[in-house]
């Protein structure tokens, strides 16, 4: 007599999912990136990107968050596409999403180890010297693959997160709670630095002409939320956690709103504390070279405490805020592979991805294989640039998940119309729309944005032909096995 295989067990809280949602959210990204959205629109009115690409992600978040919690199960996304789109169709928009995901899922860690191990730099240059980087050519796409120190530190990065991640999710509240307190004082000392000791009239000092509504503005607009896009992305962790939330109804609205709510607040807030120090020039002069990039905050703490504490003190400051930022990175890359592990797990039960990936830990009951081998792809791409890293991950999530999911909360709606809601996204059906038009957008306005649809469709058509050999070899086995009542 066959035995029910062990099952995930639902102790994820609102509280905890917060938590998770906010670690995944907040990771290195703003701390970077602030000066590459000032410089694509040349001043403050970059702050539009972030306004946008906060509306852009409650419209998204709204789609999640009535799938969510009409279908609370592992796998998120996956788990969504095979109930939305029946039969054969279905598995195959499914389990392209689970193989774009052993993609985008470490090319998503591996941004943030990156940038943890850049952000190491600043505390001692020889970190990222000494880097061999080669570039590598895919038809019309290239990127640079750089080996050096950085990268063993960022490897390392991901092989602490696998660590601390080998055990079940309950054991794991006290160290979420832990990592979250120490991001959000890294975002609270930088806010509170601003306030106290900026100059607000900087962060509304517009050039001249910068809200003349020509092309240069709009290709300007379409890179800021890029980044702002990228930096917001995470507040969806909790659904691929739905097989271990408790009341997953409620919980699952409540934790992606929230998240949404409270890291827009944190964006806005953090860049309007470091433009009030800098003021706009400074900042996207900051963004002209990596090393400046690494000392932006470091930058910000001693521009704001040189005059009252001395240089020597402001400069010390500034290394415990790189050490708070690295701390920050890591918190993000902890939970993205939390979050992730548990997507190649549910389509391995399902029986639409290979088996192996299905197996929980025999004593603590955690997906254990998928930790592991996400895990391992993420150091590999822990040797790629970090632009080319952050354009991958962007490109292949929007064509292959994000816009897969926005037309099928519609067709959901239309075919299913009896399916118990226990949240329904408000102003049906704009936010889907909406965040059609936006993610499009992003897309299209990008320079290289065929090359980079170029790269999402070679991994559609890769994942369609591993799905297409996978099901012949699926169909002939099972007509090799004798029917029941045969004899053998």
């Amino acid at each position: 007599m066959s035995q029910t295989p062990p099952q995930l067990e639902r102790t994820l809280t609102l509280r905890g999912a917060v938590t998770l949602n906010l670690l995944d959210m907040i990771g290195v990204g703003p701390f970077l990136t602030l000066p590459l959205l000032l410089g694509a629109m040349g001043g403050p009115q970059a702050m539009l990107g972030w306004v946008l690409g906060a509306l852009l992600a409650a419209c998204d978040g709204l789609v999640w968050a009535e799938l969510g919690a009409a279908m609370p199960e592992a796998g998120g996304t996956y788990y969504y596409l095979a109930k939305i789109f029946p039969g054969r169709l279905g598995r195959w928009l499914s389990f392209l999403f689970v193989f774009q995901l052993c993609i985008s899922a470490p090319l998503s860690m591996a941004s943030g180890c990156i940038g943890l191990a850049q952000y190491a730099g600043f505390l001692s240059p020889a970190l990222v010297s000494h880097a061999a980087v080669h570039a590598l050519h895919l038809g019309p796409y290239s990127f640079g693959v750089t080996a050096g120190r950085a990268t063993l530190i960022a490897i390392a990065t991901v092989v602490l997160a696998v660590v601390l991640l080998y055990r079940r999710l309950s054991e794991m509240r006290v160290m979420g709670a832990v990592l979250l307190t120490l991001v959000l004082i890294t975002m609270g000392w930088a806010i509170v630095t601003g306030l106290l000791h900026g100059q607000m009239a900087r962060v509304f000092a517009f050039p001249p002409g910068a809200f003349r509504l020509d092309h240069s503005f709009f290709a300007g607009l379409g890179s800021a939320m890029l980044i702002a896009t990228y930096d917001y992305w995470g507040y969806y962790n909790v659904t691929f956690l739905g097989g271990e939330t408790r009341e997953p109804g409620r919980t699952i609205p409540r934790a992606v709103l929230l998240s949404i709510a409270v890291v827009a607040v944190l964006y806005l807030a953090l860049n309007t504390s470091v433009l009030a120090v800098l003021g706009a020039p400074a900042t996207i002069a900051a963004g002209s070279s990596l090393g400046a990039r690494r000392a932006l905050i470091a930058e910000v703490m001693q521009v704001a405490y040189a005059p009252s504490l001395g240089a020597h003190t402001a400069m010390l400051l500034g290394r415990v805020a790189a050490v708070l930022v690295m701390v920050t990175a890591f918190a993000s890359v902890f939970s993205l592979l939390l979050g992730y592990s548990r997507i190649p797990f549910a389509a391995a039960r399902d029986g639409n991805f290979p088996a192996v990936f299905g197996r929980l830990h025999p004593t603590r009951g955690f997906p254990y294989v998928s930790l592991l081998a996400l895990g391992g792809v993420a150091c590999l791409f822990c040797f790629f640039s970090l632009a080319d890293v952050i354009a991958a991950l962007v490109v292949l999530r929007i064509v292959l998940q994000f816009s897969l999911q926005h037309i099928g909360v519609i067709a959901l709606r239309l075919r299913r119309p009896e399916l118990p809601r226990p949240f329904k996204l408000w102003l049906y059906p704009l936010p889907p729309l909406l965040a059609l038009a936006g993610f499009g957008y992003i897309v299209v306005s990008r320079p290289n944005f065929k090359r980079e649809l170029l790269l999402a469709t070679i991994v559609a058509v890769a994942g369609s032909l591993f799905f297409a050999v996978r099901s012949i070899f699926q169909r002939g086995v099972a007509a090799s096995r004798p029917a029941a009542g045969d004899v053998l």
